[in-house]
């Protein structure tokens, strides 16, 4: 066998193993995505009246992948109205202007700090329902604490951390910082405008990954 063709059969030899070593290698990971958001409107109309709820307006929604609000009727993972937040899965409480639930979302509020919550729980997910919010409302049960007289102000809660498992079954994990515009350092419920969003967040591009 002359050496040209031994040459070349072994070139032949290191390109088709070189070839299934590339098809061996696994997909690459998506860099995890962490944004902050700032100034999120959220405005809720009406009150109460002898006790029964009649708030009502547009929730704004947010979707995680883009970083964006948007107003899809389908292509959103959380939203927000007030102090209520929802999440794209389950089925209406029952308020006024609730958009229906398309897909499976789903939520639950971790003890910890952002960088703590290194992975999400997946045996603790809810969804919205006919008897509440999978997120609770009032002070003291979910992500706020009212402070009442004399200052009435809406404090996030410390150390509550809100995981949530998107429309599309990724994951995003978010703090709260902030109920008021530009997120004041010592807010005034009296002049500082609400409800406006301030939080961090980090979203778990990669499909199937629950960690952060």
């Amino acid at each position: 066998m002359s050496k040209t063709i031994k040459f070349l059969i072994v070139v032949a030899l290191f390109v088709g193993f070189a070839s299934c070593s590339d098809d061996d290698d696994p997909t690459p990971l998506v860099e995890v995505k962490s944004e902050s958001i700032v100034n999120l409107h959220a405005p809720v109309e009406g009150g109460s009246q002898q006790g029964a709820p009649t708030f009502s307006g547009e929730f704004t929604k947010f979707d995680f992948a883009t970083g964006k609000t948007t107003t899809s009727e389908t292509e959103w993972d959380i939203a927000f109205r007030g102090l209520s937040i929802i999440v794209n899965g389950g089925t209406s409480a029952g308020t006024t202007d609730e958009p229906i639930r398309t897909k499976e979302a789903a939520v639950y509020i971790a003890s910890g700090t952002i960088a703590s919550v290194t992975e999400a729980n997946l045996s603790m997910f809810k969804q919205d329902s006919e008897t509440g919010y999978a997120i609770p409302e009032g002070s003291g049960n979910g992500w706020y604490t009212y402070a009442g007289d004399p200052t009435h102000l809406i404090n996030p809660t410390p150390g509550k951390i809100l995981v949530v498992k998107t429309r599309t079954g990724n994951y995003a994990k978010m703090e709260i910082l902030s109920y008021y515009k530009d997120a004041p350092a010592e807010p005034d419920a009296f002049t500082d405008e609400s409800p406006y969003f301030t939080f961090n967040y980090v979203y778990q591009p990669n499909d199937g990954v629950t960690t952060f």
